[in-house]
Formats: structure tokens, C-alpha cells, sequence
């Protein structure tokens, strides 16, 4: 069972956001998180890979450091670019997959559904 935090927006259809470890986001990094709109987020990341490539020594222990970063808040980047932009959080919601707990957000909050007839 998984956890979604789910946010809402005035003109768009509520939407789901994973918790926990991403994996493509330790893996992919500033794409990751470009992919999921979070630009602030990956235009960051990208400058400090840039930097730690730069720099002397310590660089792929940094590189490393910054990929289990991005692994580990990735996910929150996210959540925190999306309030950023008028998104509010409106609850918790637990599932087999997205698309299960997405059933469930709108069993619970039929008010949500504005415009998300089409989502899956």
C-alpha cells in the first residue's frame, strides 16, 4: 500500500503525489524533477552536479551525496514547487497504485473530481 499526499487547484483536477525514496529522481536527478515541473528544484540540482564536477577530490562523493538527496526529498521538492504555484494540500490518501487511491480521494472528497473525468 502506498501514500499520496493530494493537492488541489483552483482551475485543474486534484492530483496525487507519491511519498517516499524516488528512485528516478536518485538516478535521474534534475531530469526527475524537470519532468515533474519542480524547475527551481532541478535548476539547483543541476548547478551543484555542475559545481561538484568542477571542484577537486571530494567530487563524486558529493555527486553521490546530492543523487541520495535528490533520492530521499525528491518527492517533497515537488509538493513544496507545486504549492509554490497554488496547489493546496487537502489530505492523505492510501492505495494499491495512484490510480486506486485516486478512487479513493474522490469516494472520500467528491468535490475533487472537477475535470478529472478523463485522468486515467
Amino acid at each position: 500500500m502506498k501514500i499520496y499526499c493530494a493537492y488541489q487547484h483552483p482551475t485543474r483536477p486534484a492530483r496525487l503525489v507519491a511519498e517516499g525514496f524516488s528512485w528516478g529522481a536518485l538516478i535521474l536527478g534534475p531530469l526527475w524533477l524537470g519532468w515533474r515541473q519542480a524547475w527551481i528544484s532541478a535548476a539547483l540540482l543541476f548547478a551543484a552536479l555542475v559545481a561538484a564536477g568542477f571542484a577537486q577530490g571530494a567530487a563524486p562523493a558529493v555527486e553521490l551525496g546530492l543523487a541520495l538527496l535528490a533520492g530521499l526529498f525528491g518527492r517533497d521538492l515537488v509538493r513544496w514547487e507545486m504549492e509554490l504555484r497554488g496547489w493546496h494540500f487537502v489530505g492523505i490518501v492510501a492505495g494499491r497504485d495512484e490510480e486506486t487511491a485516486f478512487v479513493r480521494l474522490l469516494g472520500a472528497r467528491p468535490e475533487l473530481a472537477g475535470g478529472a473525468a478523463g485522468r486515467f
